[in-house]
C-alpha cells in the first residue's frame, strides 16, 4: 500500500504542471462601429430589411484567432455570441437599426433574383463568411497581430428585382509594444 500512497502523492504534485500546458480559449465581443453614416441607405434598401441566416464557409469555424506567448501554450479565441455568424449578424442588424431601417428574420434565400418576388419585405441581405482570423505571435519587443477578414455580401432589392454582390477584404497587421 506504501508504494501506491507515494505515487498518488507525486500525481498530485504534478497535476498543476499538466494545468499549466494548455492553453485558454478567450470569447471576444465583436462589434461594427462604421467610421461614416450611410445616408441613402434607407431608400436604397427600403424601411424593412429580412435578414437570412448568415453563413460561415471557413474551414476552422469554432476559432477566430490564436496568440502564441513567447512561453507556454497558446491561447485561442471565439466569438461572444457564438457561433460567428451570429455575432456579425447581430451586430450589423444593431448598425442597421440604428440607420432607421427595421430588421426581420428570415428563414433562408437562395440569394437568386427570382426568389425576390415572394418576400414579404423590400429587401433582403446575407452575408457569406470566407475567412475571419487574427494571429497574434510574441517577440522581444512586442507582440506581432495579423487580421483577416473577407465577407461576401448579398443584398437581394426587390423593386429593382437585383441582387447585389459585394465582396469586402480587410487585412491589418499591427506591433503592440510590451
Amino acid at each position: 500500500m506504501r508504494p501506491l500512497r507515494g505515487l498518488w502523492i507525486l500525481l498530485l504534485f504534478c497535476l498543476p504542471l499538466l494545468g499549466c500546458g494548455r492553453g485558454v480559449t478567450y470569447p471576444i465581443t465583436l462589434r461594427y462601429e462604421p467610421s461614416k453614416e450611410f445616408p441613402g441607405l434607407q431608400q436604397r434598401m427600403g424601411s424593412a430589411l429580412a435578414v437570412a441566416p448568415f453563413k460561415d464557409e471557413r474551414q476552422e469555424t469554432f476559432y477566430i484567432g490564436i496568440h502564441t506567448p513567447l512561453q507556454g501554450a497558446p491561447n485561442r479565441f471565439k466569438s461572444n455570441p457564438f457561433p460567428l455568424e451570429r455575432a456579425i449578424q447581430d451586430s450589423l442588424t444593431q448598425v442597421l437599426s440604428r440607420q432607421g431601417i427595421k430588421t426581420v428574420t428570415s428563414p433562408g434565400w437562395d440569394g437568386k433574383p427570382e426568389s425576390l418576388k415572394s418576400l414579404e419585405t423590400d429587401s433582403i441581405l446575407t452575408v457569406q463568411i470566407k475567412e475571419f482570423w487574427s494571429q497574434g505571435k510574441a517577440t522581444a519587443a512586442g507582440t506581432r497581430i495579423k487580421t483577416s477578414i473577407r465577407l461576401a455580401i448579398l443584398l437581394g432589392v426587390k423593386q429593382e428585382n437585383r441582387v447585389y454582390t459585394r465582396t469586402v477584404e480587410v487585412e491589418k497587421e499591427v506591433v503592440a509594444a510590451r
